[in-house]
C-alpha cells in the first residue's frame, strides 16, 4: 500500500532517488530514466483523455486502464529483481496485460482503412495527443531495452512486451478517433519541394 503524508523529503536533494527497494540511485541512472519516462507517457495519455472522452468513450476506458497499467510497469522498474527475498510482493507487468493489449488493437484496428503511406500526427485533439504518448512511449521502450542489456541490471520480458504492445495500441488507437472524424492526416512524400 501507499501512503504518502509528506511530498517532499530532501533526501533527493543530493541527486539520488530512492528505489522501491530503498536502494539509492542517481536521478540520471537508466532505470530511474525509464520509469520516469513511463510516467511521462502516462502524462500524455491524461491529457489525450481530457479530449478523447468526448470523441469515444470506449477508447478512454482502454486509456484509463493502460494509465493504471503505466503505473504498474513504473513499480516494477522501480523494482528490480536483485534475487534477495523481499519483505514484500513486487508488482510486475503480467502476460495478461499484454494479452488485453493485444486484443484492443484488433478491435480497433478490425474497421480501419488498410494504410498505404506513413501518418502525420494529427486530426483530432485526443488524436494528435495519442501520437505524442506514442512517440514518449517509444522512448520508454528504447531505455527499457537498453536497461535489460546492461550488465546487473533486467527488465521482464511481460514489461518490455508490454511497453511495445502500447506503442501499436496508441497508434491504432489515434487512427480509430480520426477516421471516426475526417480520417487521418497522411504524409505526402516531396510535397514541399
Amino acid at each position: 500500500m501507499v501512503i504518502l503524508n509528506r511530498i517532499y523529503t530532501r533526501t533527493g536533494d543530493d541527486g539520488t532517488t530512492a528505489l522501491a527497494t530503498g536502494a539509492r540511485r542517481p536521478k540520471y541512472d537508466l532505470r530511474v530514466a525509464a520509469y520516469g519516462t513511463t510516467d511521462e507517457t502516462n502524462a500524455c495519455i491524461g491529457i489525450a483523455r481530457l479530449h478523447c472522452a468526448q470523441e469515444d468513450a470506449t477508447v478512454d476506458a482502454m486509456l484509463g486502464r493502460i494509465q493504471n497499467d503505466l503505473f504498474d510497469l513504473g513499480a516494477e522498474l522501480a523494482s528490480p529483481d536483485t534475487g534477495e527475498k523481499q519483505d514484500w510482493e513486487p508488482l510486475r507487468i503480467v502476460q495478461a496485460q499484454v494479452d488485453r493489449l493485444e486484443a484492443e488493437i484488433d478491435a480497433l484496428n478490425k474497421g480501419l482503412a488498410t494504410l498505404r503511406s506513413f501518418v502525420l500526427p494529427g486530426g483530432t485533439p485526443a488524436a494528435t495527443h495519442l501520437h505524442l504518448a506514442r512517440t514518449v512511449s517509444r522512448r520508454a521502450e528504447r531505455l527499457m531495452v537498453e536497461l535489460s542489456r546492461t550488465e546487473g541490471e533486467s527488465v521482464a520480458a511481460p514489461a518490455l512486451k508490454f511497453i511495445n504492445r502500447l506503442s501499436d495500441f496508441l497508434f491504432v488507437a489515434s487512427r480509430h478517433l480520426n477516421a471516426r472524424a475526417q480520417g487521418d492526416v497522411l504524409w505526402t512524400p516531396g510535397q514541399n519541394r
